[in-house]
């Protein structure tokens, strides 16, 4: 499957997310969803976020121009929140799977996707 199945098929195609990009942990987008543009500083801080979690915790995410409140931060995961809306970031051993979901999906439906696939991925060497 290609990387843009996975972002049109398993993300964005469950209903759950809303828009997704899943960034290679070298540099580079290697597949978003129509119209989901991530600054090239914002990729970046996005690719560094699981090796200082705690600063996630301190300053929240930005994704998109918009700033996600962190409620959760750890070396894998990585949860935010703004309003109703939300981002789950997640690394697995060469990418990292950014997806955000909006109102009315509740967080856990979305996390689930997203924390799927990226076992998933992990299990089979990405």
């Amino acid at each position: 499957m290609s990387w843009q199945a996975y972002v049109d098929t398993n993300l964005v195609g469950s209903g759950k997310v809303s828009k997704a990009a899943i960034l290679g942990q070298q540099g580079g987008i290697w597949a978003q969803s129509a119209g989901y543009n991530l600054s090239q500083e914002e990729q970046n801080n996005l690719i560094k976020i699981h090796s200082d979690p705690s600063n996630a915790q301190a300053n929240g995410v930005r994704a998109q121009g918009q700033k996600f409140l962190t409620i959760r931060a750890d070396d894998r995961s990585v949860y935010g929140k703004k309003q109703a809306d939300g981002i789950i970031i997640v690394k697995t051993k060469q990418a990292i799977l950014v997806a955000e979901y909006a109102h009315p999906t509740q967080p856990g439906e979305a996390t689930k996707v997203v924390e799927e696939l990226a076992d998933y991925l992990i299990s089979v060497g990405y």
